[in-house]
């Protein structure tokens, strides 16, 4: 039987759908059972004709470390050190951001922890993020020799402007929930204990509005933008394609796996 790495509830009794991420000893870091998981619990939330809101948070300390290096799919090895970050991308991460983006029902994040690379990515893929005033949110795929994934490159200058965006995936800087508000990164914070209980009233509330009118203001808005999802995760999936045969991917895993400083070469 296939672990369970999303858990997914609904109660009979509400029209708020509760998704789950599970592997809380690994800071419920993404493989690509659980990237099948994810897609399939929010595909069937946009099925359930009596659910009207989803919240999507993490079990235990964290939300998301992103992805789990260790993954086959994405972990360099002697025998063979290259890998194809792009098939990940397109078979996995690229239907997981279009199923968020494009669920029938509006979705509340509720990041009740550290949430880094793929994981703060998939986060901002919801409409709505609220995170605890403890939480830390970085991207870090510059670390790893890699450039911003799962939709990160065509939602954070839209969320923050081109500046903060390239100051967030440039450096690699963590930015505290406090300070990801104030930019407009997310949409509020709440003290650790209230994370959830604010992200359950929020959908809430959602869920006694017109579903398919917030869903098309949704629609409305991203379609209001000067480009579109689409392009942008091709163009990330291209690139990623080409860095994952890099020394510098190789030499970034490696040296996150050995706790010590990469010694980047390529140019």
């Amino acid at each position: 039987m296939t672990e369970r790495f999303i858990l997914l509830d609904r109660a009979p009794d509400t029209a708020v759908a509760v998704l789950r991420l599970n592997r809380p000893a690994q800071l419920n870091a993404l493989t690509a059972d659980m990237l099948v998981q994810w897609r399939e619990a929010v595909e069937a939330v946009s099925a359930d004709a009596n659910a009207r809101a989803l919240v999507i948070t993490g079990e235990g300390r964290g939300f998301c470390a992103g992805q789990d290096l260790a993954d086959p799919l994405v972990a360099p090895d002697p025998e063979q050190p290259s890998k194809d970050i792009g098939h990940l991308l397109n078979h996995y991460y690229i239907p997981l951001v279009q199923a968020l983006r494009e669920c029938a029902v509006p979705t509340v994040c509720a990041v009740n922890g550290v949430a880094a690379g793929a994981g703060l990515s998939l986060a901002l893929a919801c409409d709505l993020v609220i995170a605890s005033e403890a939480a830390s949110l970085v991207l870090g795929f510059n670390k790893i020799g890699l450039i911003p994934d799962a939709g990160a490159s065509w939602l954070l200058p839209r969320l923050v402007g081109r500046a903060k965006a390239l100051e967030l995936a440039l450096l690699g800087d963590k930015l505290s929930a406090a300070e990801a508000a104030r930019t407009g990164l997310i949409a509020r914070t709440a003290p650790a204990d209230q994370v959830l209980p604010l992200a359950m009233a929020t959908a809430d509330r959602l869920a006694a509005m017109p579903t398919r009118a917030l869903v098309q203001t949704r629609q409305l808005i991203d379609n209001s933008l000067d480009s579109n999802l689409d392009i942008a995760l091709r163009a990330e999936s291209r690139l990623q394609s080409q860095l994952g045969f890099s020394f510098d991917y190789a030499e970034g895993v490696n040296a996150f796996q050995q706790k010590r400083p990469p010694q980047f070469r390529d140019r």
